[in-house]
């Protein structure tokens, strides 16, 4: 079935409004998340950095079978990180509601970061949230591209997939990397 631009840009700007709408809604506990967290909550944060962590890799060798004329092996790879990245957005969702917030360098897990604290985990703080900050910008901007490029090369269209992907192959990839290193900095300052 084929579908006109005009139909799919619609349907591409409902999607990624309505993502982030729900992140949004989600991060502002403007929905409360229950009292007692579910035993699966520790986990989400490792679930969601091997997803990210596997979209690297399925992103690389998709590229590689691309610029080897693979293009079935190409289609079906990015179907695969497609999918886990979907995946990704909704265990992050998840874990993003049910989980109270944690701050960089928070040791004692109070929530509220010392003189102390602050000086103990030094300037690593301020490449944390650098990293994070462009992670954050840069995922959010993505998932337009990301469907706007899947349906161009589903659909064929050649030159119009290979325009977007010179813009969205490097973002969802910078994207997928640095949440891998988000989690790695962020990781012991967990408390649940």
């Amino acid at each position: 079935m084929q579908f006109n631009d005009k139909l799919i840009f619609r349907l591409v700007t409902a999607i990624s409004v309505f993502v982030f709408v729900v992140v949004v809604i989600l991060e502002s506990k403007v929905i409360p998340a229950p009292t007692v967290l579910p035993a699966f909550t520790p986990f989400l944060p490792k679930l969601n950095a091997t997803l990210n962590g596997t979209c690297s890799l399925l992103l690389i060798i998709s590229l590689w079978c691309i610029m080897h004329g693979k293009v079935t092996a190409h289609k079906r790879i990015n179907i695969l990180a497609f999918c886990l990245s979907a995946l990704f957005l909704v265990s992050y969702i998840l874990f993003h509601w049910l989980a109270p917030e944690t701050k960089y360098g928070d040791l004692n897990g109070d929530h509220i970061l010392s003189a102390d604290e602050k000086a103990a985990s030094g300037n690593i703080r301020y490449v944390y949230y650098l990293i994070l900050v462009t992670h954050i910008i840069l995922a959010a901007g993505v998932l337009p591209l990301i469907l706007l490029s899947f349906y161009r090369g589903l659909q064929m269209q050649v030159e119009k997939h290979r325009k977007l992907v010179r813009w969205t192959f490097p973002i969802w990839l910078y994207v997928t990397i640095t949440g891998v290193i988000v989690y790695i900095l962020i990781s012991p300052y967990y408390r649940f």
